[in-house]
């Protein structure tokens, strides 16, 4: 009989400092201590943001700050999910990217890093956004090199409520 369980072993788990994205960091860590796989927890910085009002560039010192936020963000989720989970500092590490953020989570981080599955939090924008910007999350997973796991619950398996 053949077997039709995938065995993950460097997931990819990208991050935003939202409520989905960090439930699905907890379920991504659930699942590469299961496959004993590496995780790569990413947060993208759009480079868009860094245009400032009336099409003008933001300071050198203002996207150094912003990289800087970011760097002290994914530090504190590995610390925490190190102390919580027991992880070692070979299975986790932290990145973070500049660019659009839908090409380089489906392409250009998996491709460098080898990642065989995505885990991506649910959506977090609301119907007039996704219209208009359209989901990371759905582009994701429409694009992406490697398997998606889009997460829709937390760890008790219950409905993220927005």
């Amino acid at each position: 009989m053949i077997s039709m369980l995938q065995e993950y072993t460097n997931i990819l788990v990208p991050v935003d400092g939202s409520k989905e994205a960090e439930l699905a960091l907890n379920k991504a860590v659930q699942v590469a201590k299961l496959n004993k796989a590496h995780l790569d927890i990413l947060n993208v910085l759009d480079t868009k943001q860094f245009i400032g009002g009336y099409g003008g560039m933001l300071s050198g010192d203002a996207i150094y700050q912003i990289s800087e936020d970011a760097q002290d963000y994914l530090k504190n989720l590995a610390e925490s999910i190190q102390s919580k989970y027991d992880i070692k500092d070979e299975d986790l590490a932290v990145h973070v990217r500049f660019g659009n953020p839908k090409t380089v989570i489906s392409h250009d981080f998996p491709k460098d890093h080898k990642n065989d599955l995505i885990m991506i939090g649910a959506t977090g924008l609301n119907a007039v956004e996704r219209v208009l910007v359209g989901s990371v999350t759905e582009y994701v997973n429409q694009h992406a090199l490697c398997d998606v796991l889009i997460v829709k619950t937390d760890e008790d398996n219950k409905p993220v409520k927005k």
